[in-house]
């Protein structure tokens, strides 16, 4: 006889999310339909440069860009994604790939994460066609240099823009 689990099926998307696109927002999409929850964590990343916004900036976009999907929710990552992963019932953690240069760091990434944790697994998400060449930082020069990126984030992300331009 198999037992089967009660346990709502949860998963970790992590990401700095410095510029929200619709390549992420495609990867959340899609996950939201694989799980009974999916929490989008947002933290920074030492090896990055200055963010644009503030953790609490992203997670306003955050939330504004996925308020369609109930299972949905926002959370600021402090610490180790796996530790977090444990910390929120999480069975699983969301990284989407665009290129083979991601899968080489992404992979390290997986196999520290099970090592630390076998109960958690990472799940790969190759990246939607038309977002393949989309990157935050490619996206964020873009707009510092005046390009039209409407076509790459949502509307929530023109908005915060928006708003940085104004106090800026």
């Amino acid at each position: 006889m198999t037992l089967v689990s009660t346990q709502a099926r949860t998963a970790v998307y992590p990401g700095s999310f410095d510029l929200l696109t619709n390549g992420h927002l495609d990867i959340i999409e899609r996950s939201q339909k694989l799980f009974d929850r999916l929490i989008v964590a947002v933290g920074s990343n030492a090896t990055k440069a200055s963010p644009l916004f503030s953790v609490e900036e992203r997670l306003d976009v955050l939330r504004e860009a996925t308020d369609q999907w109930a299972n949905v929710e926002a959370a600021e990552l402090q610490g180790l994604t796996v530790e977090f992963a444990a910390a929120k019932k999480a069975q699983f953690i969301i990284r989407g790939l665009r290129a083979i240069s991601d899968y080489e760091f992404e992979l390290q990434l997986a196999l520290m994460n099970h090592r630390l944790n076998k109960n958690i697994e990472t799940i790969f998400l190759a990246a939607d066609p038309t977002n393949i060449f989309v990157s935050s930082r490619v996206i964020r020069d873009v707009w510092r240099h005046g390009g039209d990126i409407s076509e790459f984030v949502p509307t929530a992300t023109l908005k915060a823009l928006e708003r940085k331009s104004k106090t800026a």
